[in-house]
């Protein structure tokens, strides 16, 4: 796999953090997460990965995180700005300083996923998706009604501004250390990825001659403003998307719209043309026409109509649908790559049973792996570093 040999330590945290390391999991990388003694873990971003359980807090915990790091590629700081440094592992730990003063591991990719920029007034605030996408300028210009704008759940900035771009940064930071010898720290904050994410609408929304955005939410031809670039609701409640927005693939629509619903009620009523789509007057009524029409029919039979033709007319999937059509439960790991393939990337590497990594799993193997002895194990176990029952159980072993 691409990504093979390559170490990466991941400190446990939600959404973001984790979904950077499964992207690096998922090519071949060897993650491992550190959480904290006692936790509970509902994350099911863990599949490839490994489990070590250690209260940083402690000498004993800190001292086994600095191993690991000592001899890692990557490390994931998913934690508000400071969190990391107060613990005593922030970047200047690690890298070689201008004086000669040797760091821990000068190769290490630093990699910091936060939600606002760290240089910027909401930078020790608490905040998730919504917030991030509020800031960024691009909840402002979603979909929505006049009243408000809706957001997508916590794809945009979570995932896409967040994991994504870190994944990202982590990769480009490899390649300049490949070139110079020498790690550096990757910075990924919400807001920010969200808005370069974003790049194509942002640059139009003050761009009145745009017909993408620029104009009042809901009558930009990309924001459901557009009658033929939307979401319509069939007899049996299911839904179709449209989005024919070439005039060839209008015209397309046009016709086998028109067709299927000859026989309907009211057939020599008011018909769209090719040239209805140029008219924005006409985009009421073109809707409306529209809405009937979808609604008439079961969304099988539009999935009849429409099958193998450019009208851009497709149907809404429920997940367990889109599951069936991918042969895979979970989404797999995206792109393909042909030469270093991923097994994450086939139907083949699914278990029967949701994967979830509980916290802790690997503890003594991971231990073992970095090279300390039983007796070294036993030692920090005393000294609080795997939590208090840890430190209780091996107290007790050490009586017997």
């Amino acid at each position: 796999m691409a990504l093979s040999g390559l170490k990466v330590v991941e400190f446990a945290g939600l959404a973001p953090g984790p979904f950077a390391g499964l992207v690096l999991a998922h090519h071949g990388a060897s993650v491992v997460r550190i959480d904290r003694p006692g936790s509970v873990s509902s994350d099911n971003l863990c599949s490839g990965k490994k489990s070590i359980a250690l209260n940083t807090k402690t000498p004993a915990g800190l001292a086994i995180a600095k191993k690991l790091l000592a001899d890692a590629d990557v490390l994931i700081d998913p934690f508000r700005p400071g969190v990391l440094e107060k613990t005593g592992l922030g970047p200047e730990v690690f890298y070689d300083r201008e004086d000669g003063k040797r760091g821990l591991n000068d190769r290490l990719i630093y990699a910091r996923i936060s939600g606002f920029p760290r240089d910027g007034p909401h930078k020790s605030m608490a905040g998730h998706d919504i917030n991030y996408l509020a800031l960024s300028g691009v909840l402002s210009i979603l979909p929505g009604t006049k009243e408000k704008p809706a957001f997508p759940i916590n794809l945009i900035a979570d995932f896409g501004g967040g994991g994504m771009m870190c994944a990202m940064g982590i990769l480009l930071a490899l390649l300049s250390r490949s070139k110079t010898g020498r790690g550096q720290v990757v910075n990924a904050d919400m807001v920010s990825g969200t808005r370069y994410l974003s790049t194509f609408p942002l640059l139009q929304a003050n761009d009145t001659a745009s017909p993408h955005f620029g104009r009042e939410r809901g009558t930009n031809l990309l924001d459901g403003g557009a009658p033929f670039y939307d979401v319509y609701t069939c007899a049996d409640g299911r839904w179709v998307s449209v989005g024919c927005l070439e005039p060839q693939f209008f015209a397309t629509f046009v016709h086998k719209f028109n067709r299927a619903l000859a026989d309907a009620e009211g057939a020599g009523a008011w018909r769209p043309t090719p040239s209805t789509q140029l008219h924005r007057s006409l985009w009421p009524r073109l809707r409306e026409y529209m809405e009937k029409g979808f609604k008439s029919k079961p969304r099988r039979f539009w999935e009849q109509v429409f099958h193998g033709s450019d009208a851009c007319v497709l149907p809404v999937l429920e997940p367990e649908e889109a599951a069936s059509l991918a042969r895979s439960s979970r989404p797999l790991a995206h792109p393909n790559l042909s030469r270093t393939p991923s097994p994450y990337a086939t139907p083949s590497y699914e278990s029967d049973k949701p994967e979830i990594l509980e916290p802790g799993q690997h503890t003594d193997e991971i231990l073992r792996e970095v090279g300390f002895s039983e007796k070294e194990r036993r030692r920090f176990a005393c000294n609080g570093a795997f939590g208090e029952e840890a430190r209780e159980d091996a107290k007790l072993r050490s009586k017997l």
